[in-house]
């Protein structure tokens, strides 16, 4: 793995997570407990804060980026993904935020000062657009709009999805 310190901060990474040997973490970048970070992914916090909580998994090939300070946005835009979230392949996660227990489809894109709230399942593929929120549920297409409100069993599968990749992970680190 690269972790790699920026303007003399590193990467806060505990010994529960896991972070393949082909991903890149730079700066100020915090993952929580059995976070798992799956190779060619890409978390650069050079300019701003990037923020994972417990038990989330950001798959192969993913980005996650923020934005600087400016005269215009004096704090620039963080990053927060919160606890029990599963990003899929190669997913665009861009100065935003996403509650508990979510999936991010591979391939979808999260723009700048989003809000992705909790119990949200967003669609492989799926564009969410600067500013937008979105409430608990299904959401597809591009821009993303809601399909419908989540099944029981679809709010379960989002914490067993995480938990299955935090085991996944352990296997990985113990050969």
């Amino acid at each position: 793995m690269t972790i790699r310190t920026f303007k003399g901060v590193s990467p806060e990474i505990p010994d529960s997570a896991f972070v393949d040997e082909t991903a890149l973490v730079i700066g100020k970048a915090t993952l929580g407990e059995h976070v798992s970070i799956w190779p060619m992914t890409v978390i650069r916090a050079d300019v701003n804060t990037i923020r994972i909580g417990d038990y989330t998994n950001i798959q192969d090939g993913t980005v996650l980026h923020v934005n600087h300070s400016s005269p215009t946005n004096p704090d620039g835009d963080p990053l927060t993904i919160g606890e029990y979230v599963t990003v899929g392949h190669q997913a665009l996660i861009h100065a935003c935020t996403i509650g508990n227990h979510c999936l991010i489809g591979m391939g979808a894109t999260v723009m700048d000062n989003a809000v992705i709230e909790d119990n949200v399942i967003l669609g492989a593929g799926s564009l969410v657009s600067p500013n937008k929120v979105l409430e608990s549920g299904l959401w597809v297409g591009r821009p993303a709009v809601k399909k419908r409100d989540l099944t029981e069993d679809e709010i379960k599968m989002l914490k067993y999805s995480a938990t299955h990749y935090a085991e996944l992970a352990d296997e990985h680190k113990n050969g």
